[in-house]
């Protein structure tokens, strides 16, 4: 039983030293169906951190071309500076960080200053100021009446090693400037947000005698116990309206998907095959999942009907790819490129649809790995590493603006969006 767990640990969710995201990408969008803007800070105390938390949300919104410079000036006047004049809006703000978190913001039309929002938001906790950028670049994005970025608030829940045999959950912003621990003792994986308000999240524990499923209410710390079962137990999919999971477990000493019903507790095996299937997706309306399996002697995705029936194969490239996420019809993947038994490998991210062979990268360059989709599926969150840097990285699929933060946190074990 052991073994199983570590080949499907290094089938499915390789660790963070196999990670990645490309610095540059081709934007294919027109640009000019994205707006200029400039930044301009009133803080008495300007920060960089600040800026470059903004520059980098209006960036990856997809929906803007924002000038990289920080410029210093006054926030409470409408004036607009001559070298500002050719954007089509200015943001000025202010931050106040003395206690908690304060944040002032107004849009305005460059050309003539006539200001078209304005809010104060705040937060107790200082740690939590990143959030308050999110939220008014995400209200802004919307004043504009700009598809919802609302993605750039949601938490992002990851567990990583922190000794052996122990690790810990953590919640961060999208940037990762904002981090927490909030579960810790013993072997926790698998995190899974419950919920689309992000209020619970599902996660296995090995602390006792048997992996469990836990379900952990962020807010009030309320922990239910969910199932478990002999040899693993991992919660890879919530159904839309939260009533069913998607589970791969081992009762019978083979990985194999089942949907459990959490109103009934009724569980229902959606694979059997004596080998490994793993990290099964909803798709197509929940009709059908997506999954890895070894059934043809390597990793590669595959799909089949939630009721049973022929499964068949999705992906015809690469000979390893050996992790997946889907939204709606769409399906992403990473895919090992390289073969060095002795050194890094090359893993790239590809997007494909259950309806179609076709496939289009999405990274070229280092280890990509833990491909998530965005709620909307507009954006791909994924881990990249090149040489001795790690990074988190995101790609927008609609403008292929493509982002990286640096990442220094320990080993990822995986990771939910």
């Amino acid at each position: 039983m052991r073994h199983l767990f570590v080949v499907l640990l290094s089938m499915t969710f390789f660790t963070l030293n196999l990670f990645g995201v490309d610095a540059t990408l081709k934007i294919e969008k027109d640009v000019e169906q994205r707006a200029r803007i400039a930044l301009m800070d009133g803080s008495s105390e300007p920060s960089s951190k600040v800026f470059d938390i903004l520059l980098s949300d209006l960036k990856i919104s997809g929906h803007f071309l924002p000038d990289s410079t920080h410029h210093i000036g006054d926030t409470a006047s409408n004036y607009i500076i001559p070298a500002l004049k050719s954007q089509e809006y200015v943001i000025k703000y202010s931050i106040d960080q003395r206690s908690g978190a304060k944040f002032l913001v107004r849009l305005l039309k460059a050309s003539d200053g006539t200001q078209i929002f304005k809010k104060s938001y705040a937060i107790p906790k200082k740690a939590k100021m990143p959030f308050l950028i999110h939220k008014a670049i995400s209200d802004i994005n919307n004043i504009l009446k700009y598809p919802s970025i609302s993605w750039i608030n949601r938490y992002v829940a990851y567990s990583v090693y922190t000794t052996p045999g122990r690790s810990e959950i953590r919640l961060a912003d999208y940037t990762f400037s904002y981090k927490k621990t909030i579960i810790k003792g013993g072997l926790n994986l698998f995190p899974k947000w419950a919920d689309s308000r992000q209020r619970s999240l599902y996660y296995t524990s090995y602390k006792g005698t048997l992996p469990t499923l836990y379900k952990l209410n962020i807010y009030n710390g309320t922990k239910t116990k969910i199932a478990s079962s002999e040899g693993m137990l991992v919660c890879s999919d919530v159904s839309k309206n939260g009533s069913k999971l998607l589970l791969t477990m081992a009762p019978e000493g083979q990985a194999d998907i089942y949907e459990l019903d959490l109103g009934s507790k009724a569980k229902r095996r959606v694979t059997n095959f004596k080998g490994i299937d793993v990290n099964g997706r909803y798709i197509d309306d929940e009709s059908r999942i997506v999954f890895v399996s070894n059934r043809l002697g390597y990793a590669n995705v595959f799909k089949k009907s939630i009721q049973g029936g022929a499964t068949s194969q999705v992906v015809y490239h690469g000979r390893n790819n050996n992790a997946c996420d889907a939204h709606g019809d769409k399906i992403v993947y990473s895919s090992r490129e390289s073969n060095n038994a002795f050194g890094d490998n090359t893993f790239n991210l590809y997007l494909t649809s259950t309806g179609s062979s076709d496939t289009r990268p999405i990274t070229t360059t280092g280890a990509n790995q833990f491909p998530r989709f965005s709620t909307d599926g507009s954006v791909i969150l994924f881990l990249k590493q090149r040489g001795r840097s790690t990074s988190i990285g995101y790609t927008n699929l609609t403008s292929h603006q493509s982002l990286l933060f640096p990442f220094n946190d320990r080993k990822v074990q995986s990771i939910d969006w």
